[in-house]
């Protein structure tokens, strides 16, 4: 019953795509296109790739945290042990932690923003995917020093207002650089562009 729910919403996402194409809509075309590949993310790529995200997370975050001897990772599993003054705790890279939403979000817009060709898109979805996975994994470990240094009642802070503010900020840096930055430099207004070759 899934796959054909599943197939029938591909399909009208589909056919609405190639109708706001074939209409020269590229604003709703975007919208459509960006909305609805997050939505069939979500249902499939969701369940089968958060799990090895948060691996990969924990794994890059318990380099850092073996080689400072701060805390150390259980990458198999997506757990964090952090040694601190009130003793061992113990993170779990989960769902919201893994990085996945972002990195669709991401992909989702990348590949409907046709300020770049075709390789340009593919080329920065996978730059753009490491660098959300890099930058997950330290705001990881900006949260696992906090909890190392001041113990356990630090966690809220770290977790919620610390670990946020550098995950967040160094993607907009990233949404600024891909997206807004090359929509000024690219853009045309009737016979004037600030064209690249410039």
């Amino acid at each position: 019953m899934n796959l054909i729910l599943g197939i029938l919403l591909l399909a009208i996402w589909l056919y609405i795509l190639r109708v706001l194409t074939k209409s020269e809509l590229p604003a709703w075309r975007f919208l459509w296109g960006s909305c609805g590949l997050f939505v069939l993310m979500m249902i499939y790529v969701r369940p089968v790739l958060t799990q090895p995200l948060a691996q990969v997370v924990a794994a890059l975050a318990g380099g850092f945290g073996t080689w400072t001897e701060m805390f150390s990772a259980y990458f198999k599993y997506g757990v964090i042990f952090i040694d601190s003054k009130a003793g061992a705790i113990s993170l779990l890279i989960d769902f919201e932690c893994s990085g996945i939403l972002e990195i669709m979000a991401f992909i989702s817009l990348l590949l409907f923003f046709r300020a770049y060709t075709r390789y340009e898109r593919l080329v920065l979805a996978m730059l753009g995917t490491c660098y959300i996975i890099l930058v997950n994994a330290l705001r990881i470990i900006v949260i696992c020093v906090i909890i190392h240094i001041w113990g356990m009642p630090a966690y809220a802070v770290a977790h919620t207002f610390i670990g946020r503010l550098v995950f967040y900020g160094l993607s907009v840096l990233l949404y600024f650089f891909v997206f807004t930055r090359t929509q000024i430099i690219r853009q045309k207004v009737g016979g004037f562009s600030y064209g690249m070759d410039q």
